[in-house]
Parts: structure tokens; C-alpha cells; sequence
């Protein structure tokens, strides 16, 4: 059965950081390419950073550049989000994906819809 499970969520102040996992089974994530989307209350679900597996571009949403970083441990069949320096509007529920037809995520991540795997997400909220 293919799964991605989401982990790592929580409350965080401002300022904070906090590492997503994106854990797969049922497949091997390194023919993957991964992306981490974020839905927040209202608003359209947005891609926050992918990762390919063809060349091992990246790309990162401009809201979250330089703050943010996406990688691969397929030892352990997961992708993680590093997240420092977290803001309030980086408050949302954080999904990962994944789909083996992509082959590159520049100059920027595929549409949602271009997803095959989804997890269930995990809620990220930073306040004070």
C-alpha cells in the first residue's frame, strides 16, 4: 500500500523552527520527486518547495527562501522541511507529495495536480 505520513507539526513562537517528515512506504521515494504544499484557513493550497530526483534541483517558494530547506534521506525513505525563522503566516497545514513523472522542479514546483501521492498532512501554527 503506498503512504506518505506527515510528522513534525505543532505550535512554535515566532522565530522558531521546526523539521517536517515526510515518510513514504509502499515505494521508494528516490525515483520521486517531492513537494512539500501548505493549505492555511481560506486560501489556496500552495507549493512551499520541491525537490526532483533526476538532477536534485530545489525550489522554494520566495515567502520561504532562505528559511526554509527541503531534503532527501533515502536510506530512511524520507524527505524532510526544515524550517527556521518561522513567521505567523507560515501558519497552515503542510502536505508532502510525490509523483515519479516529474523530472525537474525549476524554475519552480509542479501544480498540485500534478501529484500522484498525497499525505494527510500535519498542522503547523506559530503564535506568540
Amino acid at each position: 500500500q503506498v503512504q506518505l505520513v506527515e510528522s513534525g507539526g505543532g505550535l512554535v513562537q515566532p522565530g522558531g523552527s521546526l523539521r517536517l517528515s515526510c515518510a513514504a512506504s509502499g515505494f521508494t521515494l528516490d525515483y520521486y520527486a517531492i513537494g512539500w504544499f501548505r493549505q492555511a484557513p481560506g486560501k489556496e493550497r500552495e507549493g512551499v518547495s520541491c525537490i526532483s530526483t533526476s538532477d536534485g534541483s530545489r525550489y522554494y517558494a520566495d515567502s520561504v527562501k532562505g528559511r526554509f530547506t527541503i531534503s532527501r534521506d533515502n536510506a530512511k525513505n524520507t524527505v524532510y522541511l526544515q524550517m527556521n525563522s518561522l513567521k505567523p503566516e507560515d501558519t497552515a497545514v503542510y502536505y508532502c507529495a510525490a509523483d515519479y513523472r516529474i523530472n525537474t522542479v525549476v524554475p519552480m514546483c509542479p501544480t498540485a495536480s500534478e501529484f500522484e501521492y498525497w499525505g494527510q498532512g500535519t498542522q503547523v501554527t506559530v503564535s506568540s
